[in-house]
């Protein structure tokens, strides 16, 4: 889950959660608006420690000594 998707859901939720007065008979709407915001954070927590450990890798570099193509070009 990426970062727009995880504010996404905890937006979602907030709405459910606080926002919404009406009811549907057997869905309790503010339950559901928690568990959006639940998995939202979760999502964004897992999101933020991937993006950190991504950026600690060393970029890739391209060494052309062993790139056959520039040798002597017949």
């Amino acid at each position: 889950m990426s970062i727009g998707g995880s504010v996404f859901l905890i937006a979602v939720g907030a709405i459910l959660r606080f926002a919404v007065t009406d009811a549907i008979e057997g869905v309790d709407l503010a339950v559901i608006g928690l568990i959006l915001i639940i998995a939202g954070v979760v999502g964004l927590v897992a999101s933020l420690i991937w993006a950190a450990i991504a950026s600690r890798r060393p970029a890739a570099t391209y060494d052309d000594r062993y790139d056959t193509r520039y040798r002597g070009a017949p």
